[in-house]
């Protein structure tokens, strides 16, 4: 799973650099649960790595929810099923900001289904791993959000726009949460999680280490 992630990170990179046109900014529909941006949101124009990375993340979250829908009915385990309706929300918040912007929404209807061949293949090798174990499915879950708390940061960091701050800082914050919630219910069978893709130090922070 690691080398497959280890694609997936390359991907995104690739993909910041070869999306082509700006996506001008205009008036959208209202954002989902406050996640999105809010009514005094100054909408400014995103350039070609904001959009690139944008894209990426609605994939990325309807990754997670599909992921743990698929989880949580195998183990019928509530910890995933919580934290699937959470997921809807990013999924919904990042689509209220792909509409705000007027930009093409990559999200396919059906589940487990994605537009990103490595995000689709991903999606099949978290399965097969979350499908060996309940513990090894907590694992899946925490290197989930571990690895979409690093390109939330990511993308907050290359951009000034306000829209995309108010997005990404508030998916970050809940996706902070979701990935305690796996840990500490990992820890409770006497297994722990060790962060592959954000400091260390912000981990152990997050767990209150």
């Amino acid at each position: 799973m690691k080398a497959r992630i280890s694609a997936v990170l390359i991907a995104v990179s690739a993909a910041l650099v070869s999306t082509s046109g700006l996506a001008a900014g205009r008036n959208g529909p209202p954002s989902p649960r406050g996640l999105c941006c809010t009514a005094a949101t100054v909408v400014q124009p995103i350039n070609q790595a904001e959009t690139a990375a944008l894209l990426w993340l609605r994939e990325e979250e309807k990754l997670a929810r599909d992921v743990y829908l698929a989880l949580g009915n195998q183990w019928q385990d509530g910890v995933f099923n919580r934290i699937a309706t959470a997921e809807q929300r990013h999924f919904d918040a990042i689509g209220a900001t792909i509409a705000l912007f007027a930009l093409t929404d990559p999200a396919q209807a059906g589940t487990g289904q994605f537009m990103n061949a490595d995000l689709q293949a991903l999606y099949y090798d978290l399965l097969a791993d979350g499908g060996q174990s309940y513990a090894q499915a907590l694992v899946v879950g925490a290197t989930i959000e571990d690895l979409d708390m690093r390109d939330l940061q990511g993308a907050l960091a290359a951009t000034s726009n306000p829209a995309l701050q108010t997005t990404y800082r508030n998916l970050l914050e809940s996706s902070k949460n979701h990935l305690r919630m796996f840990v500490l219910q990992l820890r409770s069978l006497g297994q722990d999680y060790t962060p592959q893709y954000i400091d260390p130090v912000l981990f152990d922070a997050i767990l209150g280490n």
